[in-house]
């Protein structure tokens, strides 16, 4: 599933192409998404032009004319930049045609994705205006993550990836983070000191920061129509390795679940 830094990655990648493009036509193949594509979509497009392209945990904000284009990528969304003479295959379902010719076009296998449309501010759409913070951003700190855990039983791991408290943090960045704050993922939010959750911040941080580097060398991945997503494979410590060394004591590295989730960790680093 796309996460955080594969959507900024995204953004980066397309904005270049898109903004200040006028908008020639829109082209719906398959309007049932997560959510089915805005009806009459297309009127609200249409001889206008994009504006700063920005995100909002996982969503990617367009604004165009008088309203913003909210996209989510959903489990297996792509977008990519093409020619105006690149056929769709048979999960190319949304194209976004650019007055100089080219196109935005809106891969989703699964079908889990939307192309949503609000006239009002984007920050009071239902599936925004409940969102936390944004890790990368100056409005959340180590207070902030600290005074909400107070009274919190459930496992750490579940509480910063809740996007009601901190959006973004996905389950390969969780487990990572964790580790190198030296946190056990299974302990209880509410257990953990304030000096410890500034040090799980900073590791929030540095390993989305990473991977977002990582991703940037993809970015021409964006145009041509052999290009990909422009997701990135990940320098891991411990996601996805079971049974391997731990990279900083040696001890084994264990996996359980933790809130239906693949957790990985290591037993003597992390308490």
């Amino acid at each position: 599933m796309p996460e955080l830094p594969e959507v900024e990655t995204t953004r980066r990648g397309i904005a270049p192409h898109l903004q200040g493009r006028r908008v020639t036509a829109l082209i719906v193949r398959q309007r049932q998404l997560r959510w089915p594509v805005t009806r009459g979509l297309e009127r609200h497009l249409l001889g206008h032009p994009v504006g700063k392209v920005g995100r909002r945990g996982k969503y990617l904000l367009l604004p165009v004319g008088n309203g913003t284009l909210i996209v989510h990528l959903g489990m297996s969304g792509s977008l990519r930049i093409l020619s105006c003479d690149t056929c769709p295959g048979p999960h190319d379902h949304v194209d976004l045609v650019l007055d100089n010719g080219s196109r935005l076009r809106f891969t989703d296998p699964r079908r889990f994705g939307a192309w949503l449309w609000t006239d009002r501010p984007v920050d009071q759409h239902p599936l925004l205006t409940r969102l936390g913070p944004e890790p990368l951003g100056d409005e959340i700190d180590t207070d902030y993550l600290y005074a909400r855990s107070r009274g919190r039983k459930l496992a750490v791991k579940n509480y910063i990836m809740d996007s009601h408290v901190i959006v973004g943090v996905g389950n390969i960045y969780a487990n990572e983070a964790l580790f190198r704050a030296g946190i056990h993922p299974a302990r209880p939010a509410g257990r953990i000191s304030r000096q410890r959750y500034a040090r799980l911040l900073a590791a929030i941080r540095t390993v989305l920061a990473e991977a977002i580097r990582q991703g940037g060398t993809t970015l021409r991945d964006f145009v041509g129509g052999e290009g990909k997503p422009g997701y990135f494979k990940q320098h891991l410590q411990v996601y996805g390795r079971r049974g391997s060394d731990c990279p900083a004591c040696g001890a084994t590295l264990k996996e359980t679940r933790t809130g239906q989730r693949s957790t990985f960790y290591c037993p003597l680093c992390q308490r």
